[in-house]
């Protein structure tokens, strides 16, 4: 596990645009103690994988954005402070629960773990 704390003093890799992922990374830096120095801002989880793991610097994405996880990083849980972001699913009343309907609810639950459970960082190396 790592503290978001140790990873203060280096380049962060910025994984969106503003939104609910940059808000929780952020919130949770400032938690910590320190408001990350982003060397390399992207639009997608996978271009930041790759800029970590060219050693541009570390990032934090939800488990939901490491789907492919990129050969050349380190994925480890956070501890301490843990981002955390909701993410919801509107659906018209009395929409019928078919299988693809239950697939697209029950997928996006399962990939990201469960409740509480903390980002990930990714970092270069060990």
């Amino acid at each position: 596990m790592v503290d978001p704390a140790d990873l203060a003093g280096g380049p962060w890799i910025g994984s969106e645009p503003p939104g609910p992922c940059l808000h929780a990374v952020l919130q949770g830096c400032a938690a910590a103690g320190f408001t990350p120095e982003v060397a390399v801002e992207c639009q997608d989880y996978t271009a930041a994988q790759g800029f970590v793991a060219v050693g541009l610097g570390v990032a934090l994405l939800p488990r939901l954005g490491l789907a492919v996880p990129h050969p050349g990083v380190t994925v480890r849980p956070v501890r301490g402070p843990e981002p955390a972001r909701t993410i919801r699913a509107a659906l018209r009343s009395g929409a019928p629960r078919t299988p693809a309907l239950t697939g697209l609810l029950t997928a996006p639950r399962e990939a990201a773990g469960p409740l509480g459970s903390p980002f990930s960082a990714h970092r270069y190396g060990s």
